[in-house]
């Protein structure tokens, strides 16, 4: 699927890509492709407005988002939360590690491991997992969040890895592709 281009987007489309245009400076290729569906890319983008201000701060999140996107395959998400981190000065140790959803931090690494259970598991977390992350310090609200990063997260691979989005970052392959 071809990425629409902002200044040639009409109506829903239009307005959602220059918000994003507004916000972020320009329009990553994951948005312009997702603008084919306005409601699609209104909800993804709703959603992701919305965990931004929840309790998990912006390092955890995205910490997650790389995860999430190692363990799904997707490179367009996987190079974007790379880049998105490394922009933000998250250091290259620490990208390397959430790709295998792990942390120096006792309490991010049990998030991380958290949240991959409910990827590889499908939401069907044992009670052990569960008590795992409560036990690192994780209260309800920072759990439920966790849930909703990975929901939001696996949206974006999911529709990046179906619409086959070109990579507009510097390309991070997943481990399973690059072996």
């Amino acid at each position: 699927m071809k990425a629409i281009d902002p200044g040639m987007a009409k109506g829903k489309a239009k307005e959602l890509l220059d918000a994003v245009v507004n916000k972020y400076g320009g329009a990553p290729n994951s948005f312009k492709t997702m603008a084919h569906s306005p409601a699609g890319l209104q909800g993804f983008l709703d959603l992701s407005g919305t965990l931004e201000g929840g309790v998990l701060p912006f390092e955890t999140r995205y910490q997650i988002a790389i995860a999430v996107s190692e363990i799904n395959g997707c490179p367009y998400c996987l190079s974007a939360f790379t880049a998105i981190g490394k922009g933000s000065g998250m250091k290259d140790e620490t990208l390397a590690a959430c790709r295998r959803a792990g942390s120096t931090d006792p309490k991010i690494d049990a998030m991380l491991k958290f949240a991959a259970a409910i990827v590889r598991k499908r939401g069907a977390v044992t009670s052990e997992d569960f008590q795992k992350v409560k036990s690192a310090g994780a209260s309800d609200e920072e759990i439920q969040e966790i849930v909703a990063n990975v929901a939001l997260f696996t949206f974006a691979n999911y529709i990046n890895l179906v619409i086959g989005t070109e990579v507009d970052f510097p390309l991070v392959t997943p481990l399973e592709q690059a072996a």
